[in-house]
């Protein structure tokens, strides 16, 4: 069973997340931030990741560290849950639209993290959440998965729909690369044979 669960507290937040890799997109999310949590039911559903988060932080001051440690713990959760990462795909692309707005996402789950980024955004908030907050929440996620990540908005007006087809982007690239390759074996798709540890 590729599952895991992981908790970090700190004096700014504590998160609870519980991962399975093998399930059908059902979400249990409660971050204390409304439009985060639609994106992670969002990036659920599209990536069949089951996921349940509970986060408690210190949101009179920002929404930042919040954010920021659900990305940590949900990356941390995928590493743990993906073992060895042995007869994975290992790499997962995928473009998205969302009515005006298409972006795509390339994903190697490589144990070298890096964010490449290239989204842009008309408006400085989606509610009450500063949209220069998502670029946190993926770089916190892909450096703590331990993956290469490239997230690139093609265009879009419409901010909701530019940062939504990044999450759902993001999901259906993460569902290729995690899954199971009959042809692969137990082998670990790597010349190096390991994919933990590489940095």
């Amino acid at each position: 069973m590729r599952t895991a669960t992981v908790e970090r507290k700190t004096a700014e937040t504590e998160v609870f997340v519980s991962i399975d890799l093998d399930g059908t997109g059902e979400y249990d999310v409660d971050t204390g931030i409304g439009f985060l949590d639609h994106m992670l039911e969002s990036f659920c559903k599209h990536s069949l990741i089951d996921l349940k988060v509970r986060a408690t932080g210190d949101l009179h001051i920002d929404m930042h560290h919040t954010n920021e440690d659900v990305g940590i713990v949900i990356g941390q959760a995928l590493a743990k849950a993906l073992g060895d990462m042995a007869g994975i795909r290992r790499f997962g692309a995928a473009t998205i639209p969302m009515d005006e707005a298409c972006t795509r996402c390339a994903i190697d789950i490589s144990g070298r993290p890096y964010l490449i980024w290239r989204v842009a955004f008309a408006k400085a908030k989606l509610g009450d959440m500063d949209t220069e907050l998502f670029k946190e929440w993926f770089q916190a996620f892909a450096q703590n998965a331990g993956v290469t990540l490239h997230v690139e908005n093609l265009y879009g007006e419409n901010s909701h729909h530019i940062i939504e087809s990044s999450y759902k982007a993001l999901a259906r690239a993460l569902r290729q690369a995690i899954e199971l390759d009959p042809g692969a074996g137990d082998t670990v798709p790597s010349t190096k044979g390991v994919l933990k540890d590489t940095i």
